[in-house]
């Protein structure tokens, strides 16, 4: 009877600690003039704001599964101005376990993308559907030892994969773009291939938010695939993916996700390629699925990168049964965003990936931050389980090859050589840091708080609560916490997290 007693009070004492352990609060506060400033608090029996959020512990929440940034030519230009001190503080502060952001996967592209030096394939002899002359020669120059400084602090470093073009002789054009423009060579006639339409001129600018989207993107849809649809350039292709896969695994980096084409709603200047859904499906189902079960099962195939808000388009491709039993999840990216609290209801079984973080205007200023927390907010609060950042490290303001400015989370001065870490690298560690594999994201408070984002995650007996404020003036609001009250004074043009328990 006594031993019972003594457990029972045993039992008793280890609740009250894991009580008072809920109750302390930490919370690390950033603004544009003082970056990640710690405090302490404890939960509070009085709502004293606006209630925004509310959990008790028994929500069946999204579970986190990685951060992941891109390995690009120009942020290994970028990284190589830098000292070797500076190199290993960059790579130590993004991928250590113990660093700041603590990314754990990477992406890379197969071919050129618009952040590499020049247009590339890993294959430009004309007709070689034996892959004879396949090499990854460029990427052992420039990507891969980029991607072996981050395993340096992360040895566990995996990959997902997807090219922006073809070898330009696998594609209708004969040309590594989509459109023409100053910045290509593409014969200027070809543009009536995309619309196949001489009388629609097709503007440059759309895809940097400059051209006139009128809130649809894109305004128009190709009319027919770029990828010439011969059988055996299709299965050529599915066959690249696979030698991309050993050739990069002899490297040792393994590659464990895939996704057949970046963009393909982006009709570019820069390195891209269109698909209508008829060639989507047909490419996915009937050559690359097969060939990556065949020679990689161990890969998964994602079906993506989605950048389009027109939703029917998506459906008609994520509806097919056999694209359904072939593909894990899905890549979005830009425009796709608002469309996911549809598609996660529509399709319950996929898993979603922000396959790429929006890239900015190389302002790299504290209204990209803002913008930047904004985005991590809603791609998590509607669920996605892995994010990827785009560049993150540039020269300067971030020119592209193509003439676009883009952000980076660490900007490098060209001349000084010294680094600085951007609003939007700060607007990552406040999630980053935290927010790690197997949370559950289990709370948002919605898109009608655009200006205020809350996220509330839990991990264990730990819970943890993401808020933005982007006004002018401080915003009071409150998230129940298992009947106690977790109430945020935010200050005006912040970003916080709280961490409530050990």
């Amino acid at each position: 009877m006594r031993k019972v007693k003594k457990s029972m009070v045993a039992l008793a004492m280890i609740a009250s600690t894991c009580g008072i352990q809920a109750q302390n609060v930490t919370r690390f506060t950033t603004t544009e003039d003082a970056p990640w400033v710690e405090s302490k608090g404890k939960l509070s029996d009085k709502a004293l704001g606006t209630i925004v959020a509310s959990v008790d512990g028994t929500e069946n929440g999204v579970v986190f599964r990685a951060w992941g940034t891109t390995f690009n030519e120009l942020d290994w230009d970028a990284f190589n101005l830098l000292s070797r001190d500076d190199q290993d503080e960059v790579m130590k502060n993004i991928f250590s376990p113990t660093g700041d952001l603590r990314f754990t996967h990477g992406r890379v592209s197969m071919n050129a993308n618009d952040y590499a030096r020049s247009w590339y394939s890993c294959d430009d002899v004309v007709g070689d559907l034996g892959l004879h002359y396949f090499n990854i020669e460029r990427d052992k120059r420039n990507i891969i030892p980029l991607a072996r400084a981050a395993q340096k602090y992360c040895p566990q470093l995996q990959l997902f994969m997807s090219p922006w073009s073809p070898p330009s002789w696998m594609k209708i054009n004969q040309d590594y773009p989509v459109s023409p423009n100053k910045y290509n060579k593409m014969d200027e006639r070809q543009g009536y291939l995309l619309h196949m339409d001489k009388e629609v001129q097709y503007d440059a600018d759309e895809m940097k938010l400059l051209g006139d989207r009128d809130g649809v993107f894109p305004r128009r849809l190709a009319a027919q695939d770029f990828f010439i649809q011969d059988p055996r350039y299709l299965q050529c292709y599915a066959n690249m993916f696979c030698r991309f896969i050993d050739l990069y695994a002899e490297q040792g980096i393994p590659i464990t996700k895939v996704m057949y084409q970046n963009e393909a709603y982006s009709y570019t200047p820069y390195p891209g390629c269109a698909w209508t859904a008829e060639g989507t499906l047909r490419f996915n189902n009937e050559y690359l699925a097969p060939t990556l079960a065949k020679l990689h099962p161990e890969v998964e195939l994602w079906i993506g990168t989605f950048n389009t808000n027109r939703l029917d388009y998506v459906e008609k491709i994520l509806d097919d049964p056999t694209l359904q039993a072939n593909v894990k999840g899905v890549g979005t990216q830009w425009e796709c965003r608002e469309n996911l609290p549809e598609m996660r209801k529509r399709y319950p079984k996929f898993r979603f990936m922000v396959s790429e973080s929006e890239c900015g205007n190389g302002n790299m200023d504290w209204a990209a931050g803002e913008h930047t927390f904004f985005l991590l907010s809603d791609n998590l609060g509607n669920g996605c389980d892995e994010y990827y950042n785009w560049n993150f490290i540039l020269q300067d303001n971030g020119m592209s090859t193509w003439g676009w400015t883009q952000n980076a989370l660490i900007q490098v001065d060209g001349k000084t050589r010294k680094i600085r870490y951007t609003p939007e690298y700060q607007a990552y560690k406040h999630f980053s840091h935290f927010i790690e594999p197997g949370a559950e994201m289990v709370a948002y408070a919605g898109r009608e708080y655009s200006k205020t984002p809350v996220v509330v995650f839990r991990q264990g007996q730990k819970v943890m609560v993401t808020a933005g404020n982007f006004t002018d003036t401080e915003s009071q609001l409150c998230v129940k916490v298992k009947g106690k009250y977790l109430n945020m004074s935010l200050r005006p043009h912040s970003f916080n997290t709280y961490v409530i328990g050990k």
